[in-house]
Order: C-alpha cells, then sequence, then structure tokens
C-alpha cells in the first residue's frame, strides 16, 4: 500500500521547466466543438476561452469580431479564418 501512495506524490510526466504560455490553442477549443457551427453558436459556446496569441491571450470572441464568416463548415475553416486574424507568428511566454 506504501507503494501507491509513492507512485501517486510523483508527476506521471515531467512537464519541464519552461515558461507557462498564456491562453489555449486555437486548434484545441476548435477540436472540442462539433462542426459545422455558426459564428455566433461559436461565441456563445466558447466565446469567453482565452486563446494563445503573438501579443498575448485574447478572447475569442474578440478575435473572432474581425473574422467575416458566418458559417464554418470544418474544423479546418474556422481555425484558418482564426489564424488569418492572429498570424502565424511564435506565441509570447510570461
Amino acid at each position: 500500500m506504501a507503494d501507491d501512495e509513492e507512485a501517486d506524490a510523483e508527476p506521471t510526466v515531467h512537464l519541464g521547466d519552461g515558461r507557462s504560455v498564456e491562453g489555449a490553442p486555437i486548434a484545441r477549443v476548435a477540436a472540442r466543438l462539433t462542426w459545422p457551427q455558426t459564428h455566433s453558436d461559436i461565441v456563445a459556446k466558447v466565446g469567453e476561452t482565452e486563446i494563445r496569441t503573438p501579443d498575448g491571450p485574447e478572447p475569442l470572441e474578440t478575435v473572432l469580431e474581425s473574422v467575416d464568416d458566418t458559417y464554418f463548415d470544418r474544423r479546418q475553416t474556422f481555425v484558418e479564418s482564426v489564424l488569418d486574424v492572429i498570424g502565424r507568428e511564435p506565441v509570447a511566454t510570461e
């Protein structure tokens, strides 16, 4: 029984000592939704989620204000539309 307690005390995966990155990757947010989706449904479901951008975390709703599309037929279409707004540069760390 003591071995079980020791095993639970140690992390299973070492996450590293690097600086953390604020916000969720847009691909992760998109993967949690079923497709197709409308612009307004995405804002209602995950609009408050902060996503990673090169300038730091931003609410998805704020980013989507700059997206002209009102309907996304596939996850990839949505991700590409968001990346067209936020850019594809490296993401800032703390």
